[in-house]
């Protein structure tokens, strides 16, 4: 992501510019946006046309527009982002309060205005800019006929491709079609590996599959390379790391933490976090708290040493309830606090919210059922 221009006032009410490089920096879009914000961006719009002959005619015009944001609809599979709201700007082509539907482009520029940028959202912003949270690693997870090749970065896992190949059975007396139709799969996913792997980025490329199927595919891959002469995969060879993993689809990525704990430093840390949480959790609980309410009373305690916190969370359309979790985060920082966002399923399960104490605090009574720590 590039920033091309910041203006936040005082009031902390302003407008940035932005320019998405790259798939990830639409998710990083996505947690941006709110309803209720102003999105100024360049977009196509169908107009109907009247000649002086009184035909009607039809065509796509493409025109710059400034809505007010409505509704956000992300593909995360496609990493495309589509926002739809009401024209604040009439132009020649659409009037004052009529509907319609951005879908954001990469290498465009928009521009996002809100009443209040918090401390949350500018921190969304520099972790999109920063050079060096890019996705420097990938995984291949596989089984015999299916392969999925992702890219990891700190905030998502992009899937670049999927290879599936029918394999037959081993037949008594005869392995030949077993063989040949493996050798079509291996060379599929290696093809697909070169199509989609920029080998200048990427720092370490996990292969990782249930038994042997990972090291039969390996072998393949780098005979051939040997055979084709191909000095990309040669020359890169110690950047590929064998792991376990429970099939081929890719929610069994498990190898995600494997990727994070060798190969990106930050995220390593996000995940030694939660394993503290459960450790602490289980043998010293006044320690480990979870839910909003408990984790807000021992940060006003100044208790808090590490609070993990869902990216969902700031994703609440109630501005009330985010600004809440907001001053949560603001406070356990201001206090010298360490904070650990996370996308983790895990989470989810404590009420979105968890914080590893510096002291134990006494057993708190559970809190009233609040609806506000419900994630959106």
């Amino acid at each position: 992501m590039k920033l091309l221009q910041k203006d936040i006032e005082k009031d902390n009410a302003g407008q940035v510019t932005l320019v998405p490089e790259e798939a990830e920096d639409m998710w990083h879009t996505y947690n941006l946006l709110q309803v209720g914000d102003s999105l100024r961006a360049s977009t196509i719009r169908k107009v109907q046309t009247e000649s002086a002959t009184g035909s009607v005619g039809s065509s796509r015009v493409r025109t710059t527009l400034t809505l007010c944001v409505e509704t956000i609809d992300f593909d995360t599979q496609a990493c495309r982002l589509r926002v739809k709201g009401t024209n604040l700007e009439e132009n020649q082509f659409v009037k004052m309060g009529a509907y319609h539907t951005i879908e954001l482009e990469l290498n465009r520029k928009f521009t996002l205005a809100k009443k209040s940028w918090d401390s949350v959202v500018l921190d969304r912003i520099e972790q999109a800019c920063d050079p060096s949270q890019k996705a420097d690693v990938a995984a291949v997870v596989m089984q015999e006929g299916l392969a999925n090749i992702v890219l990891v970065t700190s905030a998502m896992t992009l899937l670049r491709a999927k290879v599936e190949v029918t394999i037959p059975r081993k037949r008594k007396g005869s392995c030949s079609q077993h063989e040949k139709a493996l050798e079509r799969f291996y060379e599929a996913v290696m093809q697909a590996i070169l199509r989609h792997i920029n080998f200048d980025v990427v720092k370490c490329i996990l292969v990782g599959s249930p038994g042997f199927v990972k090291d039969q595919f390996i072998s393949y891959m780098f005979k051939e390379a040997v055979r084709q002469d191909n000095k990309l995969l040669l020359e890169n060879r110690p950047k590929f790391m064998l792991v376990h993993s429970s099939s081929g689809h890719k929610y069994s990525l498990k190898v995600v933490q494997t990727v994070f704990s060798t190969c990106n430093p930050q995220a390593a840390g996000e995940v030694k976090a939660l394993e503290d949480f459960y450790k602490m959790l289980q043998h010293e609980p006044n320690r480990a708290f979870y839910g909003v309410a408990h984790v807000e009373k021992a940060a006003d305690a100044l208790a808090v040493d590490t609070l993990l916190i869902s990216d969902k969370l700031f994703r609440h359309q109630d501005v009330p309830t985010r600004s809440r979790y907001v001053r949560l985060v603001d406070s356990v920082r201001d206090n010298g606090g360490t904070l650990c966002f996370y996308c983790h399923l895990e989470l989810t399960q404590l009420g979105g919210v968890a914080a590893i104490l510096r002291f134990p605090m006494a057993d708190l009574s559970e809190p009233e059922d609040d609806s506000s720590s419900d994630e959106d």
